[in-house]
């Protein structure tokens, strides 16, 4: 039987430490992760509405409540993004769907994370059924 000089694997301070780490970053990605889904959730909102047959010919008042459903569906938090938080803006030939807030949570004691998300989407021209 052949005997290592060195013992191999990980102490028990090794693998505390690499247990603190791992979970430093499993909380920091459940206090954030949130705010990205919600993100994704406003932009999946964005596009449906821009990917609707003739959008770019709608009024913006028709515009923002077919964004105000999708919205409401998705479980968007209104005190994130608010109706002031997007923008229609019709120049030339061009319509465009904008977003643009941001994100303050808590984070840690008197920690606080900013996370600032913008999106503009064009909406479809008439006739077209793809974006």
């Amino acid at each position: 039987m052949k005997i290592s000089k060195h013992q191999r694997g990980i102490t028990l301070l090794g693998f505390l430490i690499v247990l603190v780490v791992a979970g430093f970053f499993a909380f920091l990605v459940m206090r954030i992760g949130p705010s990205y889904l919600e993100y994704m959730n406003v932009v999946t909102a964005m596009k449906g509405v821009a990917a609707e047959p003739g959008s770019s010919t709608w009024s913006i008042a028709q515009v923002r409540g077919a964004l105000d459903k999708r919205l409401y569906i998705n479980y968007v938090n209104e005190a994130h993004v608010g109706p002031k938080s997007f923008e229609i803006k019709r120049s030339g030939g061009v319509n465009t769907l904008s977003v643009f807030y941001e994100v303050r949570e808590d984070l840690l004691y008197n920690l606080d994370y900013v996370a600032t998300f913008e999106k503009t989407i064009e909406l479809n021209s008439p006739g077209s059924t793809a974006l």
